[in-house]
């Protein structure tokens, strides 16, 4: 679901962008996410794979890779995020 703009002042240096690229080998579709911050990069990774009584809708298993993709990188933005409050002291 599309929620669109939240009111209030968007911060410039805020302002994150993730790339997705999808790679499609056959029947498996990769999905790699990429997000670049001030503090280092993170590289989330999905897959899917088609089976062979499934119909060929491209969309699918790109909307599959990309999912996984994105959720393997939010783990990796939380457990950076954890590991940062756990190193500062009074956080």
């Amino acid at each position: 679901r599309y929620v669109g703009k939240q009111k209030g002042r968007v911060v410039s240096d805020q302002i994150w962008q993730v790339v997705i690229e999808l790679t499609e080998d056959g029947d498996r579709t990769r999905g790699d996410a990429f997000l670049e911050l001030a503090s280092g990069k993170l590289h989330g990774f999905g897959q899917s794979k088609r089976r062979a009584e499934d119909s060929r809708v491209a969309a699918i298993g790109e909307q599959l890779a990309a999912a996984r993709a994105l959720l393997d990188l939010s783990h990796q933005l939380l457990l950076a995020a954890t590991e940062r409050i756990e190193s500062s002291p009074g956080l």
